[in-house]
C-alpha cells in the first residue's frame, strides 16, 4: 500500500497495530512529542481520545494553523457518545470542516467526516475467557434451562430504566441484573453466573453505580463471556448503548450472544436490526426495527418479551438453533475481515476527503 504522506500514530489509539506497517513515527505523549522537538509538519496524526483530551486545545491550534492533520481516533464510541465527545472537545465546527477526521465506532451525522470501524465486533473473540465460555456452552447445550432470558444492564439509560419497570413480574423469571440505582434498584447476579475475576460480595445498599467496584480487578468487565448464565437462560435481553438517537452503534452488548451461540432480542435505536443484517447476520424478530417513535418501539419491544415468556421456550431453542449457528460462525468468517480491511479503508478515508494534500 502506497500513501505520499508521513503517517504519526498514538500508540494508544485502538487502531495502532492495524496502521502500524505504515506509519512514519509514535508517540504515547503527545505533549512530550512536542516538547521533545518531534512534530513533523505537514504530517498526518492519529490520536486517541486520552491523548486528544489531555491536549485538545495544543491540537486545535496546530489544525487551525494547517501545521499537521489530525485524525480523532475514538472507535469505542460512537453514535451519540461520539458526536458528544466532539462536542466536548471543541472539535465539531472543524469536523464538519473536513479539518479534522474521526474514526468513530458507531454512525454519526452525515455532515461529520468519520469513518466507522467495527471495533467491537472483532474484540469479542481476543480474550482466552470467552473462547472457553463458548466451548463450554456447546459441550453443556440443553433444551430445558431454569431461567426464560438474560438481561444485564449498567449504567443508567432511559430505555433501561423502562425496560426494568415494565417488565418487572417477567424478572422473577429471569437473570438480571442492575448497577445502577438510577435505573431501579441495584441488583447482582448469582456468584455462579458472574465472570470469575468480578467482586461479587460488594455491599449494594445506597449504592449509586457498583460497576467500578464489580469489574475492579477486571477493568472492562463487560466483555467478558461466561457459559452458565447462557446455558441456564433461553434468550438474552440486549438493552443497548444507544435508543432514541437515530445512528446506529453495536458495542460488545450484542456480540455476546451472537458469540456464544444464543438467541437475542436487541433494545436499540432505529433500523439497529437492519444494520446488523447488512453485516450478513440473520435476526430472529425485527417486527419492531423500523418503528421510528421512540417510546412506541420500546413499547413493541416489551411486548415481544411478555409474549415471548409465554411460549414454549424449548420449542422456541430449537427453532433458533440453526440461525444461532449460523451466526456465531459468520462472526468468526467476519473478525479476521473486519480487522484485515481497515488498513485499505483507512487511506480510501484520506483520499475522500484529500486530507494528504
Amino acid at each position: 500500500m502506497q500513501k505520499n504522506f508521513k503517517l504519526v500514530l498514538d500508540t494508544f489509539s485502538e487502531v495502532y497495530d492495524q496502521l502500524k506497517p505504515w506509519m512514519d513515527d509514535f508517540f504515547w505523549d503527545f505533549s512530550k512529542h512536542l516538547t521533545d522537538g518531534k512534530l513533523i509538519p505537514g504530517a498526518v496524526y492519529l490520536i486517541g481520545r486520552q491523548q486528544f483530551t489531555l491536549n485538545s486545545k495544543k491540537i486545535i491550534e496546530l489544525v487551525t494553523e494547517n501545521t499537521i492533520k489530525v485524525i480523532f481516533s475514538n472507535p469505542s464510541e460512537g453514535s451519540e457518545t461520539q458526536y458528544n465527545h466532539c462536542k466536548q472537545l471543541g472539535i465539531s465546527e472543524l469536523v464538519k470542516q473536513k479539518k479534522i477526521l474521526v474514526i468513530t465506532g458507531g454512525n454519526i451525522p452525515i455532515e461529520y467526516a468519520a469513518m466507522q470501524y467495527e471495533s467491537f465486533l472483532p474484540k469479542i473473540l481476543d480474550y482466552k475467557e470467552n473462547i472457553a465460555a463458548i466451548q463450554k456452552y456447546n459441550e453443556q447445550y440443553n433444551i430445558n434451562r431454569p431461567y426464560k432470558f438474560l438481561f444485564l444492564n449498567g449504567r443508567v439509560r432511559e430505555h433501561r430504566k423502562y425496560l426494568l419497570a415494565e417488565l418487572a413480574p417477567e424478572l422473577e423469571t429471569a437473570l438480571w441484573s442492575n448497577l445502577d440505582a438510577k435505573n431501579g434498584p441495584i441488583n447482582l447476579l448469582d456468584k455462579h453466573y458472574e465472570i470469575d475475576k468480578a467482586i461479587v460480595d460488594i455491599e449494594t445498599k445506597d449504592q449509586l453505580f457498583v460497576k467500578t467496584q464489580l469489574f475492579k480487578k477486571c477493568g472492562w468487565g463487560e466483555i467478558y463471556l461466561k457459559a452458565e448464565p447462557y446455558n441456564d437462560t433461553y434468550f438474552s435481553l440486549i438493552s443497548e448503548t444507544v435508543f432514541v438517537y437515530p445512528y446506529s452503534f453495536r458495542t460488545e452488548k450484542i456480540w455476546k450472544p451472537i458469540a456464544i451461540g444464543h438467541p437475542w432480542i436487541a433494545a436499540s435505536s432505529y433500523g439497529f436490526y437492519k444494520d446488523i443484517r447488512n453485516l450478513g447476520f440473520h435476526v430472529i424478530d425485527e417486527s419492531f426495527d423500523l418503528i421510528e417513535d421512540n417510546h412506541d418501539r420500546l413499547k413493541r419491544i416489551v411486548t415481544v418479551v411478555k409474549d415471548l415468556c409465554q411460549q414454549d421456550l424449548a420449542k422456541f431453542l430449537k427453532e433458533c438453533y440453526n440461525v444461532c449457528k449460523y451466526n456465531q460462525q459468520h462472526l468468526e468468517e467476519l473478525r479476521p475481515k473486519v480487522r484485515n480491511e481497515f488498513p485499505d479503508r483507512f487511506f480510501q478515508f484520506i483520499d475522500q476527503y484529500k486530507f494528504n494534500e
